[in-house]
């Protein structure tokens, strides 16, 4: 399945937004554009869908309360609304389905959040539409108590729509700090719930079935080989004394059986590209991916599309990315074509955003890079001067 359109009310940074989606789609903006808050669009969709211990009541509260996720700019529609066109297909002609969630505060008492209106579309191969859900209804009116749930997340009223809702629910954030991961069990402590920053992420690779686990280290390691030539082979092991999970690494050298290094060993760009190419294998849902671009070297960056192409190569089900960027590097790469950059342009009025324009479309055809031609009005107009640090 794949996100083929998403629309924003008073979320966050934009009082009022949309966007169209491909497989792969990358968001470009100045900073605090709210380019993380896009991708917490989605995050938040995600934890309202889940089954266990999700809902919405869970996921306005953990981001500070609604006053925190509606947009300064709201005024006269003061409910923060979310749309998403959903299709079953990665190639999709048409949505099959569409999700509409509006919310506000209840205005009394714990100013729970409470949904305004709630609506869920199925559409068949004709393009037909079937209103499979539409709220508030003659139930809700005589329990107002249930405005404080969505249907997405109740199992016993979603089942004409679970397939979305279990799409929606394993949306997979990662952000890796490759620190984390390297002394996970120097660490210790609590991880956060989805394990955004890849503490738990050997953990995740011990799960994994042997045989799977096997095949997409195999693919890894491939994909490796072509940017770091050194790495002969990669392995999962488990430490004989302690039965902890590792990752190994064998390098060319001059001794006869090769140089093994572990994870902790690896280098902080090494251990992103190994947990970046197993989530773009690991599941069918979306995939949003903050700033892929720290921690590597800008010809290992530039590389990155292709390189996700590689992994992805042969895959029968391909997971739909979503990537935020700054990076000149990940950007010059010519085959990115324009209808998958998406521009965050910030105003006065809140953040909108923008598509390529003809002019721009011409000369990405005409063999310019992104970095080139859609970069530069992304980016911050702060010269030297205003850097400056005055004592």
């Amino acid at each position: 399945m794949l996100v083929s359109h998403i629309e924003m009310q008073n979320w966050r940074n934009f009082k009022s937004a949309k966007a169209d989606l491909r497989e792969v789609t990358y968001v470009l903006g100045p900073n605090a554009s709210g380019k993380s808050n896009f991708l917490d669009c989605f995050r938040f969709l995600r934890d309202i869908a889940k089954s266990n211990g999700g809902g919405l009541q869970k996921a306005v509260t953990a981001r500070g309360a609604l006053k925190k996720v509606r947009c300064l700019h709201a005024r006269s529609k003061p409910e923060v609304g979310i749309i998403v066109e959903v299709c079953d297909d990665i190639t999709p002609e048409r949505p099959s389905w569409r999700y509409e969630l509006f919310f506000n505060s209840e205005g009394k008492g714990r100013q729970r959040p409470i949904v305004a209106s709630e609506k869920v579309v199925r559409f068949d191969e004709n393009g037909q539409r079937r209103v499979l859900l539409n709220r508030p209804d003659a139930e809700d009116n005589k329990d107002v108590e249930r405005l404080t749930q969505t249907a997405l997340e109740q199992i016993q009223a979603n089942l004409e729509f679970r397939p979305l809702a279990e799409f929606l629910a394993n949306t997979t954030y990662v952000h890796l700090v490759p620190q984390l991961l390297k002394y996970a069990d120097e660490i210790g402590g609590r991880k956060l719930e989805d394990d955004p920053f890849g503490q738990g992420f050997l953990e995740r690779l011990a799960r994994t079935p042997d045989g799977t686990r096997r095949s997409r280290l195999k693919r890894i390691e491939v994909a490796l080989k072509s940017v770091i030539p050194q790495i002969e082979k990669l392995e999962f092991v488990k430490d004989a004394i302690t039965g902890l999970p590792h990752l190994e690494a064998r390098y060319k050298h001059h001794r006869p059986r090769g140089a093994i290094q572990r994870e902790d060993q690896f280098s902080d760009g090494t251990l992103r590209l190994i947990s970046l190419f197993w989530l773009i294998m690991e599941g069918q849902s979306l995939l949003l991916l903050e700033e892929p671009e720290l921690s590597l070297n800008e010809e290992i960056v530039g590389r990155l599309p292709a390189l996700i192409a590689r992994v992805q190569k042969g895959m029968r089900r391909r997971r739909q990315i979503i990537i935020t960027t700054h990076s000149a590097a990940l950007l010059s790469n010519a085959g990115i074509s324009g209808d998958s950059l998406l521009i965050l342009v910030p105003s006065d009025e809140g953040t909108s955003i923008d598509h390529t324009t003809e002019a721009e479309d011409t000369a990405l055809a005409s063999g310019f890079s992104p970095a080139e031609v859609v970069l530069p009005r992304a980016q911050n107009p702060v010269t030297g001067r205003q850097l400056e640090l005055r004592l």
